[in-house]
């Protein structure tokens, strides 16, 4: 058992019952103040611990890290330090913030010092993002794609259960959560047009996803495969991965998407470590007909997040749209990094894999709006009397997941992004 995932550790911070960030979660992310630049912190309860200033006050001095490390721009260098240096480093701060340890408790001065709220903060981008590559995982969503679209994909079920399928998505144009966007233009065809038209998206949608983040590089030809996956994966977060459906029919054939997704995808700030998430561990979906060798693996491997997804105008309340859990995927992480990995391809520290759209059985549990409005065929109804089959300038999506079990709560924060209307 990992010490710091204990269910009885308590902190001397207090920590709302609600809260994603309670002492067994510890997610690491990077912050800024108004007085302060970039550096990496921690998250408890709702404040923010600084380990720049805790490593200069000594706490971290077992570690012999590096100032720099700390008073960065991005995790990578952190993460490359590895991760049995991470996993101790997270055990150190859970015992500095246990109740029963008056090392940092008892110390006014330097608690003054480390310790910021949340509210005072600016998250940054969590990681810098070298290579960025989304997967199309879940087996309702396939299914309901194909039966909405009478997509080529639904006829490709049976050849798609032996491999997870991947597509290679554009790393610069991921925005942490709380950073609007303009909604994109592109070309777009009318049913009773022969030809095609340049200008706005109409059909713009929000995609349910998680991330997992490279924790570890690989040389090129080497292999990870699925027993392995874990040591190669740093942690996770929660993504939305905005698409211009009307966009993407135009160009989906061959190649697949292109300016239909690389105008916007949005990350959660706060990188849950994947040793956070160990006691929320499940079993995966029934993969029938049985994988290839290169796949199989043993355990459960899949994870229970629950995650959920609200839609927000402008000046208006939530809605709560979709309520789904990461459980349903199909194909774990750990199979979609051997599949990857499979033809030699090297990854690097600060690499992202998302998980593609997560849909459950339910019609409540579809992770995008194309699925819950049978492709626009439908609407869905908001508190204030509005209607939407896909998304409208000045609405707010925001993504939420946490894990919960024996009364303990790891969350993810949010993954929250505003469009704006097109340039």
């Amino acid at each position: 058992m990992i010490k710091a995932n204990d269910p009885s550790l308590q902190s001397w911070i207090e920590v709302q019952p609600d809260s994603d960030f309670p002492i067994q979660n510890l997610p690491f992310g990077i912050f800024k103040t108004q007085s302060s630049n970039l550096r990496v912190g921690i998250a408890i309860g709702d404040q923010v611990l600084d380990l720049s200033i805790l490593n200069k006050l000594g706490f971290l001095d077992d570690f012999k890290i590096d100032d720099s490390v700390f008073t960065n721009q991005y995790l990578n260098d952190f993460i490359a330090l590895g991760k049995p240096l991470c996993r101790s480093l997270r055990q150190r701060i859970s015992n500095l913030l246990n109740i029963n340890n008056p090392e940092l408790r008892d110390n006014k001065e330097a608690r003054y010092k480390v310790l910021i709220y949340r509210s005072n903060v600016q998250m940054q981008m969590p990681v810098k993002i070298g290579d960025y590559t989304s997967f199309y995982s879940s087996i309702e969503n396939t299914s309901n794609e194909g039966t909405v679209l009478c997509s080529p994909v639904h006829e490709e079920i049976p050849r798609w259960k032996y491999q997870p399928v991947g597509a290679h998505g554009r790393a610069s144009s991921v925005i942490v959560s709380g950073t609007s966007f303009h909604r994109p233009k592109g070309q777009t065809k009318l049913a009773d047009s022969e030809l095609p038209v340049f200008g706005p998206s109409k059909l713009l949608d929000f995609e349910l996803e998680t991330a997992f983040i490279i924790g570890k590089q690989t040389q090129l030809g080497k292999t990870v495969s699925p027993s392995e996956a874990d040591d190669y994966i740093f942690g996770l977060a929660l993504f939305n991965d905005w698409t211009a459906l009307d966009i993407q029919a135009s160009e989906y054939t061959p190649l697949g998407s292109f300016l239909s997704k690389n105008f916007a995808s949005t990350i959660s700030p706060w990188i849950v470590t994947l040793d956070a998430l160990e006691p929320f561990r499940t079993a995966g979906c029934k993969q029938e007909p049985k994988v290839l060798p290169y796949l199989e693996y043993t355990g459960d491997k899949n994870i229970d997040i629950k995650l959920e997804v609200s839609i927000q105008p402008e000046n208006g309340e939530e809605n709560t749209v979709c309520t789904s859990n990461y459980k349903f995927i199909y194909w774990t992480m750990e199979q979609q990094l051997a599949h990857h990995t499979s033809n030699g391809c090297n990854i690097n520290i600060g690499d992202l894999m998302t998980s593609g759209t997560i849909s459950g059985p339910m019609h409540d549990s579809y992770g995008s709006m194309q699925e819950l409005t049978e492709n626009g065929t439908k609407h869905i109804k908001l508190k204030d009397g509005t209607e939407r089959k896909f998304i409208n300038d000045n609405d707010t999506i925001i993504i939420r997941g946490y894990c919960e079990k024996n009364g303990i709560r790891i969350g993810f924060g949010e993954a929250k992004g505003k469009v704006l209307e097109a340039l």
